[in-house]
């Protein structure tokens, strides 16, 4: 992946680092210079000074060919304008911001722009929703411990029943949309090519259900 980090505080240079790792290019920008001596040595990430809602310093940083951009600067008014013009204005797929008021949690759900509230955000989690990025996350509850998440039914799970993906105390199917119109699903309730099915899922289980989906890709 080509990820875009705003803020290179504690959170951010350490995702940076573990994301680089992995073999991702990351970007990391920062309106303090001195900021980047957080960063360890890597020839896969990149800093870039400025402020993170300027779209001079997005487009030196990639951002139109970025596949996920993460908002964890100090303030929520920088991670909501920054968050919104990498979402609306150069529309990467995954775009993540931290908050710190939880009473604005609400102007980034209507947004569509997933958080975490900042005492209990932590690198694991960030990593965990950019990792399982195909997995849309539509609503996170209590600190993100669980999360409703949507994706297309595979199709080797055509015919089965849709509950056969719950684990309990972990996966549970919770809505299926089906030809433009929502439903709930019976136990009996069997997969149809085309469903989009909303799931209830542990934060730590998302490898779990990721797993299922992509069994039949074999990966």
């Amino acid at each position: 992946m080509k990820v875009i980090v705003v803020g290179c505080g504690r959170v951010g240079s350490s995702l940076a680092g573990l994301l680089a790792t992995e073999g991702h290019d990351v970007r990391v920008v920062d309106r303090r210079p001195k900021a980047a001596g957080r960063l360890p040595e890597s020839p896969r990430i990149h800093f870039h000074e400025g402020n993170g809602y300027s779209r001079a310093v997005l487009q030196a940083a990639g951002i139109e060919h970025a596949d996920a951009f993460v908002a964890v600067t100090s303030g929520d008014n920088s991670n909501i304008v920054s968050a919104r013009t990498a979402k609306e204005t150069y529309r990467v797929p995954i775009v993540l911001a931290r908050i710190y008021d939880p009473r604005r949690a609400d102007i980034y759900r209507d947004l569509g722009i997933p958080t975490i509230a900042s005492v209990r955000w932590t690198v694991h989690q960030i990593h965990q929703m950019l990792l399982h990025r195909h997995l849309s996350p539509e609503l996170s509850f209590g600190n993100g411990e669980t999360l409703l998440v949507r994706s297309e039914v595979p199709d080797y799970r055509i015919g089965r029943r849709l509950t056969e993906f719950d684990v309990d105390g972990e996966i549970r199917v919770v809505e299926v949309t089906r030809g433009g119109r929502s439903l709930i699903p019976a136990h009996s309730t069997p997969a149809q090519a085309g469903d989009l099915v909303t799931f209830a899922v542990a934060a730590t289980a998302l490898g779990r259900l990721r797993g299922f989906l992509d069994k039949e890709l074999g990966t």
